[in-house]
């Protein structure tokens, strides 16, 4: 079981990791292991998650997302596996942990009558300013 929050648990079923060859820091072991992980998390068959909350980590995740409705994630920050695997991990959790989190309802505002008043005169300024460039006729 992975924690996202003391409440909340992802199921380690959900959860595929595979290692892939990596570019980046290894030196010559970087062409012989793979150490790169690459998490998969099938968001459509996650049981644990509700229907808005799948729709907002969809589109947390944006081109993480394939076709299938799965989350790939690649790590290849470190030189070793289990520190890449690691980092998918928490990656994973962080995103999930925001779709988790509703967003606050946005209140319509209207615009004071002093800050109007201030942008008309802003605008009447620009004008003037951009008058005085003309050329002068006589």
């Amino acid at each position: 079981m992975i924690a996202i929050t003391p409440q909340r648990h992802l199921r380690d079923d959900d959860i595929e990791v595979k290692f892939i060859q990596s570019a980046g820091p290894g030196g010559q072991n970087v062409n012989k292991v793979a150490t790169a992980a690459q998490l998969r998390f099938n968001v459509a068959a996650c049981g644990g998650l509700s229907a808005e909350e799948k729709s907002r980590l969809t589109r947390l995740a944006g081109k993480k997302m394939t076709l299938d409705g799965e989350l790939v994630i690649t790590a290849r920050r470190f030189r070793t596996q289990e520190r890449n695997r690691q980092d998918a991990i928490d990656r994973l959790v962080e995103l999930v942990a925001q779709a988790l989190e509703k967003p606050k309802p946005r209140k319509k505002t209207r615009p004071t009558l002093a800050s109007k008043k201030r942008r008309l005169d802003s605008k009447r300024q620009t004008g003037e300013r951009k008058k005085m460039r003309k050329a002068v006729w006589d």
